[in-house]
């Protein structure tokens, strides 16, 4: 995490998440991702997102160092809400495009 910019780093890792599901918004800069996240912290963020089972013990305390354990469960918290939106927003498109046609 970059000095100063800890306010916005959790919309950066909601919407980081977002777009990796193909959800984009129009009003969010998404320059500000590489800027907020570090490339470490992207593919911890990935391989919980896209691929839980290869989460391990070692990769959890790899990344983010400087934070407590219970900062690192809270951004894992995020991490899974944010997909579970991602996932509810797909589903609920699904529906409307059932119930219109």
């Amino acid at each position: 995490m970059h000095q100063g910019q800890g306010e916005h780093q959790p919309r950066g890792i909601w919407n980081y998440i977002h777009c990796m599901f193909g959800i984009r918004y129009d009003d969010y800069d998404y320059a500000e991702v590489n800027h907020l996240l570090e490339r470490m912290l992207k593919v911890y963020i990935k391989t919980v997102t896209c691929y839980p089972e290869k989460t391990n013990p070692e990769m959890f305390d790899r990344f983010w160092k400087q934070f407590k354990h219970s900062e690192k469960v809270h951004v894992n918290l995020l991490i899974l809400e944010a997909r579970m939106q991602a996932e509810l927003l797909y589903a609920l498109q699904a529906i409307t495009q059932y119930m219109v046609a």
